[in-house]
């Protein structure tokens, strides 16, 4: 256990599993809830769609191989940063003080807010797109832009009640899904064999390739370790928040990503020419128990996605006691507006390539400060608002902000560079571990001399 852990043992610490506010949580959940809240949130229409973008611009076969190889890999980063919350019991940012410093998490924060915030727009959007579609074709009535509202509205209530509200809700809405999910790979099935998926011919001119699909594959979970720690340190024991999070994420996302890259394979089997990332043409196709599917994946999903941002507003610092209920009426109140913003979906693209950007070196980062440098232990200095050995150079780390701009740009360079053979994620992680460990090690051995001489 984490020295946080034992601190706040000795200290009398309130064990209650409820408590949203600032500071650690002790989990009560077992590895089969950790997993179906894993497993919901992710069973989603954005991975889903993301899915739709791969074939037939690489093989259908050659795809799903992609998907799996890829969530494999990127969900070992989410589950070494959910581990951290498990062990301490506090959320993603505030984790961040650890590496960045007290007052260079605010950074953190802040852009996992605005990152959260734009998740919660798009797929509140998708949601509300496809339950207007619904609407327009069995009561002729369409207005994409109240439906979105309505969906953000119905997360927001949700949310609301917190972690132990979604504990209770994401298992049922997982089940639900997975019927629908199994339902839609039948009828594809049904009508479509193996063989023909297989023999569908490659179409080089939508500018996929197995690096460009591993990659994005690889960053999808990026994009998801912003929660991880929110969620794993609601879970019992390590061992339980490293398998529930680990197969629930694993089984999630190669379900989503694999059902559109097969519902992109099925159109164009049928002769459709269909876009990649649009849910009305697959919806058509399939009708209400998909359009069931997407809805209550958002819900699922979306519901996590406020709590999260919440979560980090609550967690920056201690010397301000947030209210939970108001800062989530806030949020919610912001996410309700923004998803009305229906032209955020024409920039999701690069939206995602923001995020890894933005959050890949965060976590190579997070995670070679607490596992290689720290040892796998922070001490309860990290709960403080001022002073302690995570004060640093005025409550700022700058070598860990000044690695986070250096991965940021390295990121931004390599998605420009043509014909790019390593990809993006996986490089700038490197990048991003490496340079901190060594500036670390380097500004130790610096002060070590000094204090020599």
């Amino acid at each position: 256990m984490s020295q946080v852990h034992l601190s706040l043992t000795k200290c009398g610490y309130n064990e209650q599993a409820e408590s949203d506010g600032y500071g650690p949580v002790k989990g009560t959940l077992s590895s089969y809830r950790i997993g179906m809240i894993w497993l919901a949130a992710n069973l989603v229409v954005t991975t889903l769609l993301t899915g739709t973008l791969f074939v037939p611009g690489v093989a259908w076969h050659i795809a799903l191989s992609l998907i799996i190889i890829g969530t494999v890999i990127g969900a070992s980063v989410l589950v070494l940063v959910g581990n951290m919350g498990t062990r301490t019991g506090l959320s993603t940012m505030g984790l961040t003080k650890g590496a960045f410093g007290l007052r260079g998490a605010y950074a953190t924060s802040m852009a996992n807010v605005i990152i959260l915030m734009g998740w919660s727009w798009v797929q509140a959007i998708l949601a509300g797109v496809t339950v207007n579609f619904l609407s327009a074709q069995l009561f002729g009535f369409s207005n994409p832009v109240l439906f979105s509202v309505l969906c953000q509205l119905l997360v927001v209530g949700l949310a609301i009640f917190g972690h132990a509200g979604i504990a209770r809700v994401e298992p049922w809405l997982a089940f639900v899904i997975l019927a629908i999910i199994a339902y839609v790979f039948f009828i594809a099935f049904s009508n479509f064999s193996l063989a023909q998926f297989e023999a569908l011919p490659i179409n080089a001119s939508l500018g996929w390739n197995e690096v460009g699909v591993l990659d994005v594959v690889i960053a999808t979970a990026i994009s998801w370790t912003v929660l991880s720690a929110e969620f794993n340190r609601l879970a019992k024991t390590q061992k339980a928040g490293v398998l529930g999070s680990g197969i629930g994420y694993v089984i999630s996302t190669v379900l989503s990503m694999s059902l559109g890259a097969t519902l992109m394979g099925y159109l164009t089997l049928q002769g459709n020419a269909v876009n990649g990332f649009d849910p009305i043409e697959i919806v058509n196709a399939f009708g209400i128990p998909l359009a069931m599917a997407i809805f209550l994946s958002v819900i699922a999903t979306n519901t996590m996605v406020v709590y999260g941002m919440v979560s980090s507003v609550i967690n920056l610092t201690p010397n301000k006691k947030w209210s939970f209920m108001k800062v989530a009426l806030v949020i919610g109140a912001i996410s309700v507006a923004g998803s009305s913003w229906l032209a955020m979906l024409d920039k999701f693209t690069e939206f995602l390539t923001l995020i890894g950007a933005l959050f890949v070196p965060v976590f190579a980062i997070m995670i070679a400060d607490y596992y290689w440098l720290k040892k796998a232990s922070y001490h309860q200095d990290i709960l403080l608002g001022k002073g302690g050995r995570y004060w640093y150079q005025k409550g700022v780390n700058l070598l860990a902000v000044l690695t986070w701009l250096g991965g940021f740009l390295f990121s931004l360079w390599l998605v420009n560079i043509p014909n790019n053979m390593f990809g993006v994620t996986l490089p700038t992680f490197i990048f991003s571990f490496v340079v901190y460990i060594a500036s670390m090690k380097s500004k130790a051995r610096l002060v070590g001399e000094r204090v020599a001489h």
